[in-house]
């Protein structure tokens, strides 16, 4: 009878273990499922930081391509013209930016991927980098050669120039010792005369005996004119103001113009004072009236001078 009141105490104590065991269990499944959660949560934070410095890397990558595309175009312009190496240069790395720009725009890329377009891009950088410098060169190369160019196209002006000044100067000079050495008459006569039957001639002033002039003159002293013989034209103007022609008459060049003579001779120039006729019968009368000699040598005017008939 002593022994009943401690049976309930004992249905106590085993209630508070088992408590106690549920407790426990709790606190462990809590425990473990906090360490899961933080777990899942760190994998998901590390995934979206992954996510992120690939996202970053992306965009960092398709700034650079955008940087090596302008450079590349801006290397392309002025008036250079290219090499067929340095156009397929272009054109190659032209393809290979297009290349990346797609592998960059079709979706997602791994680690791996990502670190293999950054060698691309480092590739590129250098090549572009070679290109631009390639292109600097040929740019510099052209600016001097169109420098040479200029200067040798001025220096052509020049010597130009200078040429066409010497020949004018040359021309000048020519025509200066051609007029210098054209024989010039000193003194000049004319005589006119009758021709008698028997072969005489007498001077005289009338214009119906008259059937002949006689022309005496000397040439002034040259000593640049060749000592050789020299054409001699001789025109005769009437006293109404037209030349006389005749069967020996012809044209000749003289002071830049064209003209016809009356009669041609020549004389045998010395530069030794001698003195020169020339005799010209006339194939028509005499008239009354004032006649004009006109002489010419060397292209030039010798001298003028007139005579009367009564």
């Amino acid at each position: 009878m002593d022994q009943q009141p401690n049976q309930p105490q004992k249905k106590n104590s085993n209630v508070v273990y088992f408590l106690i065991v549920v407790v426990a269990a709790l606190l462990i499944t809590d425990v473990y499922l906090w360490f899961n959660n933080k777990k899942s949560d760190d994998a998901r934070i590390v995934y979206q930081n992954d996510n992120k410095s690939l996202q970053s890397q992306k965009t960092h990558l398709e700034t650079q391509i955008d940087s090596l595309e302008n450079q590349l175009e801006q290397a392309n312009t002025g008036k250079a013209k290219l090499s067929k190496a340095l156009m397929a240069s272009n054109d190659s790395l032209k393809a290979k930016i297009k290349a990346l720009r797609v592998k960059l725009y079709n979706g997602k890329l791994t680690a791996a991927e990502l670190a293999k377009t950054q060698e691309d891009v480092k590739q590129l950088r250098y090549f572009v980098t070679k290109y631009t410098t390639d292109i600097e060169d040929l740019k510099k190369q052209n600016a001097s050669l169109t420098s040479e160019r200029d200067t040798l196209k001025t220096n052509l002006a020049t010597v130009s120039e200078k040429a066409t000044t010497l020949q004018k100067q040359n021309e000048d000079l020519n025509t200066k010792v051609t007029i210098a050495s054209a024989l010039k008459v000193g003194n000049i006569n004319i005589t006119p005369l009758k021709v008698r039957s028997s072969g005489k001639e007498v001077a005289k002033t009338r214009a119906a005996a008259t059937k002949k002039i006689k022309i005496d003159f000397t040439v002034a002293s040259n000593a640049v004119a060749e000592k050789r013989l020299h054409d001699v034209f001789v025109r005769v103007i009437d006293p109404t103001g037209n030349l006389i022609t005749g069967a020996d008459s012809g044209n000749f060049q003289t002071d830049g113009q064209e003209l016809q003579y009356t009669y041609k001779t020549g004389i045998d120039f010395k530069d030794d004072g001698s003195g020169y006729t020339i005799e010209w019968t006339n194939p028509n009368n005499f008239q009354k009236g004032t006649y004009t000699v006109l002489l010419y040598a060397d292209g030039f005017t010798m001298g003028k001078t007139s005579f009367t008939l009564k």
